[in-house]
């Protein structure tokens, strides 16, 4: 029996060709490549579609049906909870979910669970924002600001949170200990994009964080993130 999505008005903009499949709605952003990396880790099924930016997509009526904040990812899994289908924004979220769905990249003990969703937070919370906004003030349109006060905030800031981080990694092969979850799934991306995209490695002076290159490396080497890292592909 064929899945019916015609209830969800964003299907009439990205037609859903295999409609029982778990749909990606995504750019290969940071916050996008959390979701299609963790879906290439655990294998489930999914098409993806991309939302372009340079042509508003994220601000049509069909994508703000669906995430009424206008930003990606987004999901709408025809199997989500009870059989029915599940919308779904906000890339944190999203993992959390794909967790509990497969039984994976989570650990089921309490304790080491809620640890994991500790990590998750820091970068929902902190580790996206701040560096997110360090790019906009070194590599867009704040980098023509005279003042550079608001950038020197945002470089301090993220080599605060990359100190953070470098402690917590050191002993540990993963965010976690030997166990990779959801928690690097997370953080790593913004991690990659710091020092890549927005070219900020010297400013922050990345090669003080030998621990954070070192799983950063290692996270990159996954064949699954390096899938996930190209996905949605450009058009």
């Amino acid at each position: 029996m064929m899945t019916d999505l015609s209830a969800f008005p964003i299907t009439r903009k990205w037609p859903a060709r295999h409609p029982d499949r778990l749909q990606l709605y995504s750019l290969p952003t940071p916050n996008g490549v959390k979701v299609s990396i963790m879906l290439e880790e655990t294998g489930l099924p999914y098409e993806a579609h991309r939302v372009s930016f340079d042509t508003g997509d994220q601000l049509t009526p069909e994508f703000l049906s669906l995430n009424p904040n206008n930003k990606i990812p987004a999901i709408l899994d025809p199997d989500g909870p009870g059989g029915r289908p599940l919308a779904l924004f906000e890339s944190g979220a999203i993992l959390l979910y794909l967790a509990d769905k497969t039984g994976r990249f989570l650990p089921e003990e309490p304790a080491a669970r809620y640890e994991t969703l500790q990590w998750l937070m820091f970068q929902m919370g902190g580790v996206g924002p701040m560096f997110g906004q360090l790019g906009f003030f070194h590599k867009f349109a704040g980098k023509a600001y005279e003042d550079k006060r608001p950038r020197d905030r945002y470089v301090a800031e993220s080599r605060r949170l990359l100190s953070v981080l470098e402690g917590r990694l050191k002993g540990r092969d993963w965010i976690m200990g030997r166990d990779y979850t959801i928690a690097d799934i997370a953080i790593l991306p913004w991690v990659r994009n710091l020092v890549g995209f927005y070219e900020a490695g010297d400013l922050v002076g990345f090669d003080d964080f030998a621990e954070v290159r070192r799983v950063l490396d290692a996270f990159v080497a996954r064949p699954a993130v390096a899938r996930g890292l190209e996905i949605p592909a450009a058009d």
